[in-house]
């Protein structure tokens, strides 16, 4: 009977879906097919537009600007997608903000296996924490972007490595400056015990692949 067909064929339907081997429906796969016609259709439309205003000329222009615009937006996807990733240029570190360091920060600690838990909401001002498979805690803060411009270079940059120890509780504490940390910071560092400083420089090399411990972290 054609309603026993349907309800079997529906009852078939639904246990493929439960068990996640029932292809998309249509509606599934609909905006996809419109956004595939739209790229396909609107280039065709211009450049058909183009060679009956301008001729031969005209066609030409226009898949030289479709080149171009094609061109632009690989690059800007391979951008994003390389930010995503944890690696910054150091132009890229340059047009951060507050927040946007913080971020940065916490992709490129993911990037090389740390856990990292944004505390930024509860602490009122950027801040990460982080763990490693070794065991190894980092409590992370940032100097205000704002400052770069403004601090002295007093004696080069301050490695990781010199800023000072581990602390009692074994938490490792970076903080992390897009300028160039003064000997007073260095200072002052050593003597807190378990603070690290992490200037420009070595952000940049972080932001380019280094990992921490290749700028002197701890183990």
């Amino acid at each position: 009977m054609p309603g026993s067909r349907r309800s079997q064929r529906q009852r078939a339907v639904s246990e493929l879906r439960a068990q996640g081997r029932y292809g998309p429906e249509l509606r599934d796969v609909l905006p996809g097919f419109v956004g595939l016609g739209l790229a396909v259709l609107l280039p065709s439309l211009l450049l058909a537009w183009l060679y009956r205003a301008l001729g031969v000329g005209g066609l030409v222009l226009g898949v030289v600007a479709l080149a171009a615009a094609a061109a632009a937006g690989l690059r800007l996807h391979r951008s994003v997608a390389r930010r995503r990733g944890g690696r910054y240029t150091a132009a890229e570190l340059a047009r951060l903000d507050d927040p946007g360091l913080a971020v940065a920060a916490a992709r490129m600690l993911r990037r090389d296996g740390w856990r990292v838990v944004d505390l930024t909401a509860r602490e009122g001002r950027p801040r990460l924490y982080a763990r490693d498979r070794r065991g190894r805690e980092l409590d992370v803060a940032f100097r205000p972007v704002a400052t770069a411009d403004e601090d002295e270079v007093a004696g080069g940059p301050a490695p990781l490595r010199e800023a000072g120890r581990p602390g009692v509780d074994r938490l490792i504490r970076v903080v992390v400056h897009l300028g160039a940390f003064s000997r007073a910071d260095v200072l002052w560092a050593s003597r807190q015990g378990g603070v690290h400083l992490l200037d420009g420089h070595q952000l940049q090399r972080w932001a380019g692949g280094a990992t921490l411990d290749d700028l002197g972290l701890p183990g």
